[in-house]
């Protein structure tokens, strides 16, 4: 079977290359008689072992958008396991026993459920008791065989990764350095839990099997060593281990210790397995660990180094955060010199000082900490005003715990969800500016409103110092900036972040105005709530705005440094009165703001929700059972495809 399983992947990768090039590169790499017995071929396999695997090209999974991840209660709990640093406590865990010891892999664990030999469900491990339902994302994973021969029922459990090489990969196509993911775990949180599995595609989702929680009246011989062996065979890649006692563990530990800096996967330690199942059942568990499985970790690697100095960086919620500056150092493989202290009183606790001699390490190999302060000055001084508004900043205690806070109400820093919306794509549109990003240039003082965002040049030097930054991608901002100038009064009005005014809302608002900013501005609440669509609370809202003297002088500074390009209201209003709803993938649009645009150019307005009040929804699926097509089914609304779509905007589409 195991030379079957090999040769089956060695024909899909061969089988899909040959396609890759034919449809996508427009060459010829295998000619089609040759592409065809290598196909029959592997059809023939596949019927034979009862096995299909997910990149096969017999399969077809197809992408599908869900509107939300559904919540399961695990059939039983997943508990964490404990844990040591110390090679002689894992050893005395051991002892005798045949015991399987395995890479922990960082990643994200995947509960799977198999029923006549097809994969019935997936769910995440979640808090260990209720786990999201990825299902649909499950069968993009590069490696899951989608079909299996054991046609009995079937559990076991394992963890989706994504490499290192696929994670530099995915970090190096994209510009923003902030927007770059951390590691490859919060990659692959954020891959596996999507709501489109086009995206989960991309992104090489592999799959490890660990454990195996049942088979329907397979006997395991009492193994699970057995038992591994026995999933391999029926097409999953397990994690990879070795069989150990304690008196062998020291040339396995050696194996795994050498092993781990050339691995493509990322792994923080080692799980130790009893191979005798009974025997590990009977042990039990406590209240938070199984009694028959421990986890080793690697100790951390610890650098000496300088301190050179403590920046305070205020927070949304108006914490201002303590981050250490020191000399750099290697740590893991890459280049350290910043840490974050996290509060007041783990400063106090190091007993930091400017010029003091500390020890840094980065916890689970990832983040960068202070282990100790060798010398411990003391002399640092805790400021008393907020470096972002230089107003009152204060020292808090909850729980025994001393933190520090900006007092001001009006700082900027906390105001950063307004300048997150401000740069959205639907609202400005400037490239470059993650949220991370805007934190740092508000921190530091180079951004107080909206208007700043433009004059961001004058900090050049400063900015492209920055760690991470550099020359490029201080261009790119810059060359978005030039772009963003040019806009719309409609998404100027939305920028603002006025409560209750999307970009629909202001395109109306807009309209009615004839594109006049003074008219929009000295408005009065009863002709603003008469705008059909508007509402005495939208119009409240934005009446009392611009009765803020600060606001309107921010906006005038914004606006010297735009251009306001005059909107001709659209005289064909096909969908005026509408209300479409726009659900899963799309093929003529490149994204739903597309097709939002054009629906409300003709008039018409879009909404997230299936209602009496929603004449169309537009899914290239309309036989799926999503529960938008469900909703519109059970009110009789119109489903249509987004071929029927445009064929609306024409008037020539009929209904069925």
């Amino acid at each position: 079977m195991e030379t079957a399983l090999q040769q089956m992947k060695e024909l899909v990768k061969k089988l899909n290359k040959a396609a890759k090039a034919y449809y996508q590169e427009d060459r010829e790499i295998m000619d089609n008689r040759e592409y065809d017995a290598l196909y029959d071929q592997l059809v023939k396999m596949e019927q034979e072992t009862g096995i299909v695997l997910a990149d096969s090209p017999t399969v077809n999974v197809g992408y599908e958008a869900v509107d939300f991840l559904p919540k399961e209660t695990h059939e039983t709990p997943m508990l964490s396991l404990d844990k040591t640093k110390d090679r002689e406590a894992l050893r005395e865990f051991i002892g005798s026993h045949k015991t399987l010891l395995s890479w922990k892999m960082d990643g994200l664990t995947i509960v799977l459920t198999y029923e006549n030999g097809a994969l019935q469900k997936a769910v995440t491990r979640g808090n260990g008791v209720v786990g999201e339902v990825i299902t649909n994302n499950a069968k993009v994973f590069r490696n899951i065989p989608l079909k299996i021969a054991f046609q009995g029922r079937m559990v076991l459990r394992g963890e989706a990764i994504i490499t290192y090489s696929d994670f530099e990969r995915i970090n190096d196509s994209i510009e923003d350095v902030d927007a770059k993911y951390k590691n490859p775990r919060n990659l692959c949180s954020g891959s596996v839990r999507q709501l489109n599995n086009q995206i989960t595609a991309r992104r090489n989702v592999r799959f490890y099997a660990f454990s195996l929680v049942s088979a329907q009246d397979v006997d395991m011989h009492n193994s699970r060593e057995y038992q591994m062996e026995w999933l391999k065979s029926q097409g999953f890649e397990t994690v990879e281990y070795r069989v150990v006692t304690g008196e062998t563990l020291d040339e396995a530990m050696d194996y795994f210790s050498s092993a781990v800096a050339q691995n493509d996967f990322p792994s923080d330690g080692l799980v130790a397995l009893y191979d005798n199942i009974s025997y590990g059942d009977s042990l039990g568990s406590t209240s938070k660990f199984p009694r028959n499985a421990f986890a080793f970790k690697w100790a951390d690697e610890i650098r000496e180094t300088t301190l050179r100095e403590i920046e305070w960086s205020p927070s949304r919620t108006g914490l201002i955060n303590p981050i250490a500056v020191f000399d750099p150092v290697e740590l893991e493989g890459t280049t350290v010199s910043r840490a974050s202290v996290h509060n007041v009183s783990i400063l106090r606790e190091l007993e930091l000082g400017i010029g003091d001699t500390i020890q840094v390490y980065k916890a689970n190999m990832i983040i960068p900490q202070i282990a100790e302060n060798l010398t411990r000055s003391s002399h640092l001084e805790i400021p008393d005003i907020c470096p972002v508004c230089g107003k009152k900043a204060q020292i808090m205690k909850e729980n025994d715990v001393e933190a520090l806070y900006c007092m001001n109400p009006d700082c900027t820093a906390k105001k950063i969800k307004a300048f997150t919306l401000f740069v959205s794509r639907d609202a400005m549109n400037i490239d470059g500016l993650s949220e991370a990003t805007l934190e740092k240039f508000i921190a530091r003082g180079f951004i107080h409103d909206f208007g700043d965002i433009f004059e961001i040049e004058k900090y050049r030097d400063e900015i492209v110092a920055m760690d991470g930054f550099g020359e490029k991608s201080f261009n790119n901002l810059t060359e978005s900036l030039e772009k963003a100038k040019t806009t719309t009064l409609a998404k100027v009005i939305y920028s603002l972040g006025i409560a209750n005014i999307g970009l629909a809302n202001a395109k109306v608002i807009c309209r009615h105005f004839d594109y006049d900013l003074e008219a929009i501005r000295h408005a009065d609440s009863d002709e603003v709530s008469a705008i059909d669509g508007i509402g005495p609370v939208i119009a409240g809202n934005l009446v009392s705005y611009f009765q803020i003297e600060e606001n309107n002088k921010k906006l005038d500074h914004l606006i010297s440094h735009l251009t306001i390009e005059k909107e001709e209201a659209p005289k064909d209003q096909t969908f005026e009165g509408m209300t479409f709803v726009i659900t899963g993938s799309l093929e003529h649009f490149s994204n739903r703001n597309e097709a939002k645009a054009l629906i409300e150019s003709l008039g018409g307005k879009v909404t997230g929700s299936v209602t009496k009040k929603t004449n169309y929804l537009i899914n290239n699926d309309k036989t799926s059972g999503s529960s938008k097509n469900k909703k519109a089914k059970e009110l009789g609304i119109p489903i249509l495809s987004e071929e029927d779509f445009l064929s609306l905007t024409k008037g020539d589409f009929q209904a069925e």
